[in-house]
């Protein structure tokens, strides 16, 4: 059976959860060296992992909107044009001119194409800590939102991740201490805690190695204000935090 080293690269990065983009040649005008169709998969600093898109013409504008692509989560596309067509149209390499990257080919062949860069970022961690009601309620609840889900009853070492990484601390009285200075010290995108302002404010006077600007960013209470009184709407308001702050443009987690 035959490989695709294509596919196979894909299945490797994303085992490691390595974000990647895969551009794709969708449209050319003239002589280009790459067809509609073409497709090249590459790396979040820009490298070409597979594939082929064209020579050097069309790496540098590649590799620039695939390393935005990666960063904001959101696809590019690419224009790339002779120059004397982009200044007939009054355009500029580098601007962003309807949607699309503006770039320009420098190629003698004086061709132009448009390159589809769509990201592919790992799925984002949500890790649970507590046994509590809530706990359980937004282990249930979160399962279809695609986030790679663990629940621990208690504080656990956190190791580094490249992954987004959202951690709702829901021991509400059992080592609350411990999860939040685990939680505070993994660098998570996201910390939501379930306890009220009081008891926050009464555990962060303890947490004084603790960066200022990283507790300010602890949700507490987490979730949002729709009035939750169950566990299960409790969740639900943390589930749609979790969400609105992941769709906001701050990273897409």
């Amino acid at each position: 059976m035959v490989h695709d080293p294509f596919d196979t690269t894909i299945r490797r990065l994303d085992v490691a959860h390595q974000p990647y983009a895969v551009a794709t040649v969708i449209r050319t005008v003239g002589a280009t060296a790459a067809k509609p169709g073409a497709r090249a998969l590459i790396l979040a600093d820009g490298t070409i992992a597979e594939g082929w898109i064209g020579g050097g013409c069309a790496r540098g504008a590649m590799a620039r909107a695939a390393r935005a692509a990666i960063a904001e989560g959101r696809p590019r596309l690419i224009s790339l044009q002779p120059e004397e067509d982009l200044a007939a149209q009054g355009l500029t390499p580098g601007e962003i001119h309807e949607g699309r990257d503006i770039a320009r080919n420098g190629c003698p062949s004086k061709g132009a194409m448009e390159i589809f860069v769509e990201p592919v970022l790992p799925r984002p961690e949500l890790l649970i800590l507590g046994a509590s009601p809530v706990a359980q309620a937004l282990e249930s609840l979160a399962a279809p939102f695609g986030f790679d889900i663990s629940r621990a009853e208690s504080a656990i070492p956190l190791p580094a991740s490249n992954r987004a990484r959202m951690i709702v601390v829901a021991t509400q009285g059992k080592g609350d201490l411990d999860a939040l200075r685990a939680a505070l010290d993994s660098g998570a995108d996201y910390i939501g805690f379930v306890a009220s302002r009081l008891k926050f404010a009464t555990l962060s006077a303890r947490l004084t190695a603790t960066d200022p600007e990283m507790l300010a960013r602890v949700h507490a209470p987490a979730g949002l204000a729709i009035n939750a009184v169950t566990p299960q709407e409790i969740a639900l308001s943390i589930l749609a935090q979790i969400v609105q702050i992941r769709r906001n443009g701050q990273r897409q987690i």
